[in-house]
């Protein structure tokens, strides 16, 4: 029943983003960094931000609960993007047009690590890379910036304890498997039932009492496990198809003048994509364990609500641009 709820919320969410003129978020871009920061901070206030499996993450807003990294690397996305467009000249022309926006986005990366969310700092971090290169900054730039990047998430990784004791149960987890990687193994013995066909829709026996969080960082392993390898492929190329077509919305975009729409559809296709990368493979054992949810399939209705904006944010770009194309057809001025 909250689910359903967050659906409606989220589709809700949906009609207004594909309803409002992107220029607005434009011009707004001040607005959602400003929120973004707020969200992030407020979490960590020990009055407000509730706090679950080990992280001091939600925010309690009477009888619902917020996620706040969900709608602040939304909101950043869109500050990043604007930024790409208003500094298009100095991102592409000096490395301090690549630091001023990175530094903004380390800022939130370290409020984000101190509730602690790794996996969201990773996505953000990586996703505003990936619009800021594509908007025109140079090669040298970004590669500094990348290498500099693997530097400290090796570092963060290999400095904290628990993420230490993550990163060993992940390289032989049958080493251990009733502590450190009893997670991943039972995700793996799921994965292992499920064989070509799985063995039935509702039909899981390791989300019922063995595998941890089945509902959402490992709901992946119970849909393999239910639906076999034919279904998880089916996924996988359900993911592949939103995460091409979001991309190829964003570069014709792009191509068509519209540059604060193309980054913003690159991003979100980014951001999505990486979301499904990372929780499919720590699922099947090919990165190590990490929290965060597989986009229009986990529960958890922040996540639910904001990618549900973010596809309507999509669906407004596309009306935008086939929009203005159509109406250049009919004037005359393209064939």
């Amino acid at each position: 029943s909250k689910h359903l709820g967050a659906l409606a919320i989220g589709v809700l969410g949906m009609l207004v983003a594909a309803s409002l003129p992107t220029e607005l978020w434009y011009r707004l871009s001040w607005l959602t960094l400003a929120a973004a920061f707020a969200l992030l901070a407020i979490v960590l206030v020990p009055s407000l931000g509730h706090t679950a499996g080990g992280g001091q993450r939600w925010l309690s807003l009477g009888p619902v609960t917020l996620q706040a990294s969900e709608p602040a690397r939304l909101c950043l996305l869109l500050y990043v993007s604007s930024y790409a467009v208003r500094r298009a000249q100095e991102l592409g022309t000096s490395l301090n047009g690549l630091a001023k926006p990175l530094l903004v986005i380390g800022i939130a990366s370290a409020l984000l690590l101190a509730e602690p969310d790794f996996g969201s700092a990773v996505v953000l971090g990586a996703t505003a890379l990936g619009v800021l290169f594509v908007a025109g900054a140079r090669l040298r730039d970004f590669m500094l910036a990348v290498a500099v990047g693997l530097v400290l998430v090796a570092i963060l990784a290999l400095t904290s304890q628990y993420r230490l004791a993550r990163l060993m149960a992940f390289r032989d987890p049958w080493a251990d498997p009733f502590a450190g990687g009893f997670q991943l193994t039972q995700s793996l013995i799921a994965i292992g039932r499920g064989d070509l066909g799985g063995v039935g829709l509702g039909e899981s026996v390791q989300k019922l009492f063995y595998l941890p969080e089945a509902h959402t960082d490992f709901v992946f392993a119970v849909l393999v496990e239910e639906l076999g390898f034919v279904g998880a492929s089916i996924v996988i190329l359900l993911f592949g198809i939103l995460v091409y077509r979001a991309v190829v919305l964003g570069r014709e975009a792009l191509q068509s003048g519209m540059h604060f729409q193309g980054l913003v559809a690159i991003g979100i296709g980014s951001m999505l994509g990486l979301e499904a990368f990372i929780n499919i493979g720590v699922n099947t054992g090919l990165l190590p364990t990490k929290g965060l949810p597989l986009p229009l399939i986990s529960y958890g209705r922040s996540s639910t609500v904001v990618t549900l904006i973010a596809l309507g944010l999509l669906l407004r770009i596309h009306r935008e641009l086939y929009g203005n194309q159509k109406r250049l057809v009919q004037r005359g001025y393209v064939r």
